[in-house]
């Protein structure tokens, strides 16, 4: 009986054993980022930095929470510090050289191989929120889910592209990326399938908005100066400015950035809620990071592209909850980059990344298991079509304590320094003969890496048209003359192609093709739909005469015919009560023009913009009035071209809904309308 009851138990001490040593599921990922956020806009990094930070009074309590409750590390770094190009290394664990995306200007290639496709192939749902920035497109590639907006879209009212159909909203923009990942989340729940989100934050990328909520925060504030404010980067031209008594003191900085961080945090702050009240936290790793560093003035910069430390640094927390008690808290210090996302989200799902990843999973720094790890990194930029931009080709190898940075095609400007003793990059070393062993040591290190990444200039680099020629960007004059014609009689389907010959051809979305007047085609939009047209060097109206002709008939009194930009530059050709409206926005500045009377019926209405700094509106070929501008638009604008409605950063505020009626034709000019 003894040998018969020990049969009978035996089975269920093997379900025991096998029920305890099935495979636990794999952790459910949140990767959160932000848009132009600086490591030390952190203030857990302004209290660690004391007397050294910039900021003091700045505050991120939900950063500093997930710090608290994770691993911080000190020195995260961008191999790229530009807005797509990172973003498509977070995704691909692959240099820009190598993965398709070396400039603002292309859409992600939608075969490649990324952290999400693999998730999915693995059992993960994968979903994507918030902001992509790969020029203007609409695919989300390797997500199962996505709520999300085009290019940098505008803080206020976005309009979402949800699994691919337009959807209005009302709010400011990082809280509607918030709602929606919380809805994901809470979809999530209950399901089989591990998941994986991706939520990207706007903020705090400029024209900075903070919502209502935080548009006072930090009132009267300003920074602390450092050394490096009055030496100016090399490649500028510019000559090391003196030091005045106002460089030593307090300075002014934009609140506007500091307040959309900080608005940012107040929505982390929700995730991270909205994961305790779910249920979800205990099995849901959470990484907080940005796209790439900020100038706030250092060596004269705004923006970001070049290889200083500003630009390169960003912040990284990491919180695991399966980990123990002994490693929240902690700082590390190794170098760890966005090459190493793709390959650290994989590693934490127990999926093999595959050979062609570049980064190395820092997974094991977590909880200090031991790892074999970098002492030096390689960094690339490619100079892209930007206006405003005067940044070249550099590449650079950082190491814990110095660097050196190259110019290629600029061996003069090659600079070397010692961040150890000299952290504000002040001191070029290159020529020093008393560190030739410094020089000698690095110099090899990028000759190794150089090799060791596969570097190159990709054939999809996009130059400007001065890339190349004597005088660089001013060496090539605008060539006046018929830059887009839409005639609708000739569209057919999706596709709206150019007759000007220039191949500026639109993508029709949510309008038809119908019967317009004499026989012509023309296109209805109902209010949704409208005509994208990407972003080209022909379309390109920085510093010279522009025009824009639409002919319309209108069936509602207020819409957007066309625009191009948003509130730092850009144009666009509405209606306000009837009346026609031709406003040009540059450097920062909208003026208008209006008509004096409605129009009804068939019209033809031309928005110019002259050389001499005026723009003028006219109906029907009768001027209907004229404006001085302060000066020409001076970039090209970031957002692509819509015919139709405005679902970027917004030209005219608050702005006009999408237009209703018919369009028969729309011409753009450099130059005068002919």
């Amino acid at each position: 009986m003894k040998q018969l009851a020990a049969l009978c138990i035996l089975p269920l001490l093997c379900g025991r054993v096998l029920a305890a040593e099935a495979p636990a599921r794999p952790p459910n990922i949140l990767f959160i980022y932000t848009d132009d956020q600086r490591y030390d806009a952190f203030s857990a990094v302004q209290q660690e930095q004391g007397e050294q930070g910039r900021f003091p009074w700045f505050k991120t309590p939900n950063m500093d929470r997930l710090a608290a409750q994770g691993v911080r590390f000190r020195n995260a770094f961008v191999v790229n510090s530009l807005c797509a190009p990172s973003r498509a290394v977070n995704l691909t664990g692959r240099y820009n050289h190598c993965n398709g995306i070396a400039s603002n200007f292309r859409p992600f290639p939608t075969n490649s191989v990324t952290h999400a496709t693999l998730l999915r192939a693995a059992g993960y749902t994968t979903g994507y929120i918030g902001k992509w920035h790969m020029d203007s497109q609409r695919e989300r590639p390797g997500f199962d889910y996505h709520a999300s907006f085009i290019g940098h879209a505008r803080y206020v009212d976005p309009p979402f592209i949800v699994d691919g159909k337009d959807t209005p909203t009302r709010g400011w923009v990082d809280d509607l990326s918030t709602d929606y990942a919380i809805a994901f989340m809470r979809r999530q729940k209950d399901a089989a399938k591990p998941w994986s989100l991706v939520v990207g934050f706007k903020s705090p990328h400029g024209p900075c908005e903070p919502p209502a909520r935080a548009a006072k925060r930090f009132a009267g504030e300003q920074a602390r100066a450092v050394p490096n404010l009055t030496s100016p980067a090399v490649y500028t031209g510019e000559t090391k400015k003196a030091k005045s008594a106002k460089a030593s003191g307090p300075v002014p900085v934009s609140l506007d950035y500091f307040r959309c961080v900080s608005a940012a945090d107040d929505c982390l702050g929700r995730l991270l809620d909205a994961l305790d009240e779910l249920g979800l936290a205990s099995n849901t790793v959470v990484i907080y990071t940005s796209d790439n560093g900020y100038y706030l003035g250092e060596h004269g910069l705004g923006d970001k592209r070049s290889a200083y430390d500003e630009s390169l640094r960003v912040p990284l927390i990491v919180r695991d909850p399966r980990l123990g008690a002994s490693t929240r808290g902690r700082a590390r210090d190794e170098m760890v980059l966005n090459l190493d996302l793709a390959q650290s989200l994989l590693d934490f799902a127990g999926v093999p990344a595959p050979q062609e990843m570049q980064g190395q999973s820092w997974r094991p720094l977590l909880s200090g298991e031991p790892a074999a790890w970098r002492q030096s990194w390689f960094y690339e930029y490619f100079a892209e079509k930007q206006k405003n931009s005067r940044v070249p080709d550099i590449t650079a190898v950082r190491t814990a304590d110095a660097k050196l940075i190259t110019y290629p095609g600029h061996d003069d400007w090659t600079e070397l320094f010692d961040l150890k003793a000299d952290p504000y990059e002040l001191r070029n070393l290159f020529r020093d003969p008393a560190r030739a062993g410094l020089r000698d040591r690095l110099t090899a290190e990028h000759a190794r890496l150089t090799q060791a990444v596969g570097y190159r200039v990709p054939d999809y680099v996009d130059r400007p048209a001065w890339w190349g020629l004597a005088g660089g960007p001013d060496a090539l004059p605008p060539k006046p003359g018929l830059r887009l014609h839409f005639d609708f009689t000739r569209s057919d389907g999706a596709h709206v192609a150019d007759q000007s010959g220039l191949e500026n051809g639109g993508t029709l979305h949510e309008g038809t093709l119908v019967e317009g007047r004499d026989g012509h085609q023309a296109l209805r939009l109902q209010g949704k739909g409208y005509v994208e047209v990407p972003k080209s060097k022909s379309l390109n109206p920085a510093d010279t005469a522009w025009a824009v002709e639409a002919t319309v008939k209108p069936e509602q009194p207020d819409g957007m015919i066309l625009a191009r930009g948003g509130k730092s530059a850009g144009y666009a050709l509405w209606l306000k009560q009837g009346r026609p409206v031709f406003t040009v926005t540059a450097g920062g500045k909208p003026v208008s023009v209006t008509a004096k009377d409605a129009v009804t019926g068939w019209v033809t209405l031309t928005g110019a913009l002259t050389a001499d700094q005026r723009i003028t509106l006219a109906v029907d070929g009768q001027k209907a009035g004229e404006a001085s501008l302060p000066q020409l638009i001076d970039r090209d604008p970031n957002d692509t071209m819509q015919i139709g409605a405005d679902l970027g950063s917004p030209v005219v505020e608050p702005a006009p809904p999408p237009f209703r009626g018919l369009i028969e034709r729309v011409r753009v000019f450099c130059g005068p309308a002919q």
